[in-house]
């Protein structure tokens, strides 16, 4: 699966060759250099939206993980309200 890029100049001179590119995967669209959109076939859309899990269980960490954190060595001091 490739990801194309249409500036939103080049989505409105050429939008059937934007369909036929996210035929081979996203296509996004830029507005002034920055991500705007995004294309996709309905097939891809439909395969987002009926994700047999939910967000819960995507995000469940049935495993334990050993984490410890490093002590800080940055000191504080008190705010100087004057």
């Amino acid at each position: 699966m490739s990801i194309t890029t249409f500036s939103s100049r080049e989505f409105k001179q050429d939008t059937s060759g934007a369909k036929r590119a996210a035929s081979q995967g996203p296509v996004v669209i830029t507005d002034r250099g920055q991500p705007a959109h995004v294309l996709l076939t309905f097939e891809q859309y439909q395969r987002l939206v009926t994700s047999s899990q939910s967000i819960v269980d995507l995000l469940d960490m049935s495993e334990e993980i050993e984490f410890e954190p490093p002590k800080a060595s940055v000191l504080s001091r008190p705010a100087d309200l004057s």
